[in-house]
């Protein structure tokens, strides 16, 4: 497993909103530089959905080929078809990365757990390799399809070896405690909020959209709690909560990006496609002298 903290890498495109590989590369090294112990690329943070199946894999060939260990990858394979999803779930493992994480397929609503279960037994026979490893995706919040403790479970039971994990990005802590409760199941958090209490019951750290911007602080919480410096840990951490809840009073991607074309004086962070549109600059600048006079931001 990968321990400490993961960043969703975000998706830089440039001015045709054709991923710019150069940027992408940039990113991961820096990530990896300052504190990510591994990338999750194409989450939803990295506006997956936005991204096609070739561009996945042209630029997780990318991200190899500049010098990125694939076992710090478990990139995004989740899709709503079983054979797009098989392509790039078994170029991910021919590449050699760690793992690959996996929404439930999330157009049609209120599908049983028989058949959600069906979906991945589907997916496991059709990549068809004994490397793949599989964590799960949980975030109904936005899919709109969730994955129930009754199938986590049954799925781990029935695919030990293949189903290793889950990122739990629903936001429930109950939800977060009772999958940590299934044997020898990884789970990570799917932000730092709870990362101190989940680190407890055996999580190996979190994987947190604002590590693109604030990957040193979330790293150390998760290092102090690995060492056992638990009032350190707890120190840290508030500051860490309250820039957290600040992002999410923006709408975090497109601010995110922001933030990274003013960071980095670099224009081309500030490109989304569709249907996502960029923030003001009002509102970017507040952001922006927010972080600066609060917490300390470099911008």
């Amino acid at each position: 497993m990968i321990k400490g903290l993961i960043a969703p890498i975000l998706t830089p495109f440039d001015n045709d909103l054709q991923v710019d590989q150069r940027m992408y590369n940039d990113l991961a090294k820096s990530l990896m530089d300052n504190g990510c112990s591994g990338l999750a690329p194409f989450g939803t943070t990295g506006e997956a959905l936005s991204v096609g199946n070739s561009e996945r894999m042209n630029a997780l060939d990318g991200l190899v080929k500049s010098g990125i260990d694939p076992k710090k990858l478990i990139p995004g394979t989740g899709l709503c078809n079983l054979p797009d999803t098989i392509e790039i779930t078994k170029h991910a493992i021919d590449l050699g990365c760690l793992g690959v994480m996996t929404l439930p397929p999330f157009y049609f609503k209120g599908m049983s757990d028989n058949g959600l279960f069906n979906y991945f037994e589907k997916l496991i026979e059709g990549v068809n390799d004994n490397k793949l490893e599989i964590y799960l995706y949980h975030i109904p919040q936005v899919c709109g399809v969730g994955l129930s403790i009754d199938l986590v479970k049954k799925l781990k039971s029935s695919f030990p070896e293949t189903i290793i994990g889950i990122k739990d990005s629903s936001g429930v802590w109950d939800n977060t405690e009772a999958l940590l409760g299934i044997k020898d199941l990884i789970v990570y958090p799917g932000a730092e909020l709870p990362v101190i209490e989940a680190i407890k019951l055996g999580a190996p750290g979190c994987i947190s959209a604002t590590a693109n911007l604030n990957s040193k602080d979330i790293a150390n919480v998760i290092d102090f709690c690995h060492s056992g410096q638990w009032d350190e840990a707890e120190k840290l951490q508030k500051k860490v909560k309250s820039v957290r809840l600040l992002f999410q009073d923006y709408a975090p991607i497109p601010a995110q990006k922001a933030l990274l074309a003013l960071q980095t004086k670099n224009p081309l962070w500030n490109n989304l496609r569709p249907p996502f549109q960029s923030i003001s600059k009002e509102k970017r600048d507040e952001l922006a002298d927010t972080l600066r006079n609060d917490f300390g931001f470099i911008l």
